[in-house]
């Protein structure tokens, strides 16, 4: 397929079934002696898009995906594909992305200090842009950007690596901006050891999308289909439970 910059966003597609939680597998903890059956396998089982972790080594204290991972997923795909830019130069990182055809690019506040005119690049090139907090990172430090974004990344783990512990205390960072959804038409996807558990009550705390790692997917001795078609029947199980209680 085409890898160049689409005339129309795959993740607008999305809307259209707004009501339930977008299902994100993090590439990073994929098979990649296998990543075309890792592609296949997933979108078969119904995930809405892919998160491709890219790092530099300078920005977080590692090294992960690049250009050519996410030109290899664009060749088999034709769902969202969005990048976490954990680099110290997103800016540049921005035109490179878009001419490989993803459709959301996150970018960090304190990686970027013209961080208004990069996210604004990024919709010049058909990216929707979007915006990572760190666990530490407060509200306040972007509150200002949020009209120029479409997505909000709220990390639960400290970014860099994989099999972290759930950081609680971002919760009552998440309400809070759950609470600015609506003001500015925002999205808002948390990544960082995402269980079953926490999909379900984050998700009925308004939450709209979920990074998939190693907590919920990757590593199981169930299918991706077996997996998905489980978090999305705990999903509405949880949300209709919450209905009545609430009636």
């Amino acid at each position: 397929m085409n890898s160049a910059t689409p005339t129309a966003r795959r993740d607008a597609a999305w809307e259209d079934d707004a009501q339930t939680p977008l299902l994100i597998p993090s590439m990073m903890c994929a098979d990649f002696n296998d990543l075309v059956g890792e592609v296949n396998a997933l979108d078969d089982a119904g995930v809405d898009g892919y998160h491709l972790d890219i790092m530099d080594g300078s920005f977080v204290p590692n090294y992960a995906l690049g250009l050519h991972d996410v030109e290899a997923i664009r060749r088999h795909t034709d769902k969202p594909i969005d990048v976490h830019l954990m680099v110290s130069a997103p800016a540049q990182a921005i035109e490179v992305f878009a001419a490989a055809g993803v459709d959301i690019a996150y970018v960090h506040v304190e990686s970027d200090p013209h961080i208004a005119k990069t996210l604004g690049r990024a919709r010049e090139l058909g990216i929707a842009p979007g915006i990572a907090l760190n666990p530490g990172t407060s509200i306040a430090a972007v509150e200002e950007l949020l009209p120029l974004v479409d997505y909000v990344l709220v990390m639960t783990v400290n970014p860099g690596f994989a099999a972290q512990k759930y950081l609680d205390f971002v919760d009552a960072k998440i309400a809070r901006l759950v609470a600015l959804k609506a003001e500015h038409g925002l999205r808002i996807v948390v990544d960082g050891a995402i269980s079953p558990a926490r999909i379900s009550a984050l998700s009925a705390l308004g939450v709209d999308g979920f990074v998939l790692g190693t907590s919920t997917l990757f590593g199981k001795t169930e299918s991706y289909a077996e997996i998905v078609a489980d978090v999305k029947k705990t999903v509405r199980s949880s949300a209709a439970t919450t209905q009545e209680a609430q009636s």
